[in-house]
């Protein structure tokens, strides 16, 4: 931080398009602001992204200050070809304009240091620290780098990333800059408690004496694993209870699907389009989680232990979902459908986990040696140490 203010760092965040780049961005943000309030200094930051975007509604709802650039996103294809397309050619020449207009706002606001969390809209941000020789901290979400971090990784001052393994995709002349930290995971997540989760849900029906299984296909729902774990319900409310979150769209199908189980099945059911406030105690009081594989969600599993049943999405950007879920599976801290999903091959998955307590403990543990419940706190320490170089 600059001599003649000490007490204030200004900071330029950057990032979005999906959850996955922008709630750790806020994650950090307000864990900085807490650091630098104890110590009695001010945080005064900016964030820069798209317009009428989610990080724009983010930032807004928790009173950020934002400002919008043109932006440019490349519709990824196997075929090379495929990316020259009229989509594609249009939005990447926004991306001088959006470079342009991320100069300005830099050289107006005068960060202290831009942290960068990926999603193509980090890209113009990135550059336009860079030309204004302003400290730049890049932080990738997950073991892969995507496309916008490679692209500013050469430009960096430090690379945070949230596996070890990705520091070995970093070029030679970057790794040296690289740092470890995690992916940063909300702080109420951690602080989940059991006892109060069925009774927040309204979930009458829990049997303390079974495990329970979190199903959760993300805030809108997946249709894929709502499906699969409808054909299941018969088999697996046998042996567990149920908390499925599946989307508000998919509610009133899912009801009249599962109105015909046995009572006695049907109580350990509880079926619900979202779990808001309630999700750390859902999650403190789950035994297995079956759920997607994106950066945040394994984060969050991770940190807290939780044995799972991953199911990748097939369509999500350079297929991170997937390599997500081979990793922890590789690393004995998670069971994946990798190919097939289906009901029976899902049986296959959750049977040995709601059978045999030792396994699952093991899983917990691996997972758990994978987590990094401060990774808020090693970042904030990574964009501190480069604001004060």
């Amino acid at each position: 931080m600059n001599n003649s203010r000490t007490q204030e760092l200004r900071l330029i965040v950057t990032g979005g398009g999906t959850g996955g780049h922008t709630y750790p961005a806020l994650t950090v943000v307000n864990t900085l602001r807490e650091r630098l309030e104890a110590d009695g200094g001010t945080l005064k930051v900016l964030w820069v992204g798209a317009a009428d975007s989610l990080e724009q509604r983010v930032a807004g709802s928790n009173g950020i200050a934002f400002d919008a650039v043109e932006v440019g996103k490349i519709r990824r294809a196997a075929n090379p070809l495929r990316m020259l397309s009229r989509d594609n050619l249009r939005d990447m020449a926004n991306v001088p304009r959006g470079v342009l207009q991320a100069r300005r706002i830099i050289t107006d606001f005068a960060p202290d240091v831009v942290l960068a969390t990926g999603g193509y809209v980090a890209v113009p941000v990135g550059v336009g620290a860079a030309m204004c020789r302003r400290p730049l901290v890049v932080h990738e979400q997950t073991v892969r780098l995507g496309l916008a971090n490679k692209v500013l990784a050469r430009r960096a001052a430090r690379v945070a990333v949230s596996s070890p393994s990705s520091t070995e995709l970093l070029p030679d002349d970057v790794r040296d800059r690289a740092v470890i930290t995690g992916n940063p995971v909300r702080p109420e997540v951690l602080r989940g408690r059991a006892d109060r989760a069925a009774e927040g849900l309204g979930f009458e029906g829990h049997d303390p004496s079974l495990p329970t299984v979190y199903v959760t296909g993300g805030a809108q729902g997946s249709a894929q694993i709502n499906g699969t774990v409808r054909d299941l319900l018969p088999w697996l409310l046998t042996r567990a209870n149920v908390v499925h979150q599946c989307g508000a769209a998919n509610l009133d199908p899912l009801r009249e699907a599962t109105r015909d189980l046995a009572p006695g099945l049907l109580v350990r059911y509880h079926l619900t389009d979202f779990v808001g406030p309630e999700l750390p105690d859902v999650l403190a009081l789950a035994d297995v989680v079956v759920s997607r594989s994106g950066a945040g969600t394994i984060a969050e599993l991770t940190a807290l232990g939780k044995a799972a049943a991953l199911i990748p999405l097939a369509t999500s950007a350079g297929d991170e979902q997937r390599h997500n879920a081979r990793h922890l599976q590789e690393s004995g801290a998670a069971v994946a459908l990798l190919d097939e999903v289906g009901a029976d091959r899902l049986r296959e998955a959750v049977e040995p986990l709601l059978a045999d307590p030792e396994l699952r403990r093991r899983i917990e543990e691996n997972a758990r040696a994978l987590g990094r419940p401060d990774a808020a706190d090693r970042l904030v320490d990574v964009v501190l140490s480069a604001a004060r170089a």
